[in-house]
Order: C-alpha cells, then structure tokens, then sequence
C-alpha cells in the first residue's frame, strides 16, 4: 500500500466506521498517549524496565501503526499529502546531512 493509499483508506474508515474525525488537538493528544505505549513497550523489550501484567500481548508493530493511524488523521484533516512531506522532508535531509552522519566519530 502506499502512502497515498493509507490516506485514502484512513479517511475511508473514518467517515464510514468511525462516523468523523475527531478535532485536531483530540488527534494530537491521541497521538501523544499512542507514542506513550510505543515507549512503554521499548523500554520493557530493549530498555532494562522489567514487564507487567498489562503489557502482555502488546507488539511492537500494532503500538507503531496506532501512531501511523492517528499521524495519517491529522494529515487528512490538515491537508497534508503525506507522500509529498516525506519526499520534501528526505530532500532536506539529503542537502542538509550529506556529509553530517559521514563525520560524526561517534557512529564509527
């Protein structure tokens, strides 16, 4: 699927099943709280916290695509084309850090 497509079926969930979006700032704070389980699971799984009762059947991969649902929402909502960002975002990224990560003695 692309990104394109994610935005595509998103918004299609959302006016059929989850009836509308909620406000901006409600996405935002859902945002933040899923962001908060991805972390509570990482540092239980790479971290030295040890697990609880509550995180058993968590995975990793379902906690990323919460965020990737809730991101896709605001980007819907805001106008955002997604594709677009990323390929603006990495182009950025490519002119400002070409030789940044290259020289940095510390990942060497």
């Amino acid at each position: 699927m692309t990104i394109d497509e994610a935005q595509q079926k998103v918004d299609n969930w959302i006016t059929t099943v989850g009836v509308r979006y909620f406000n901006e700032l409600t996405n935002l704070g859902v945002l933040m709280e899923e962001v908060g389980e991805l972390s509570r699971l990482m540092v239980r799984i790479y971290g030295e916290q040890s697990f609880k009762e509550s995180d058993k059947g968590k995975e990793l991969a379902d906690e990323m695509a919460d965020i990737l649902f809730v991101l896709i929402c605001l980007a819907n909502q805001t106008g955002v084309n997604l594709t677009d960002a990323l390929e603006k975002n990495l182009e950025k990224k490519n002119n400002r850090d070409a030789a940044r990560h290259q020289h940095n003695k510390k990942l060497k």
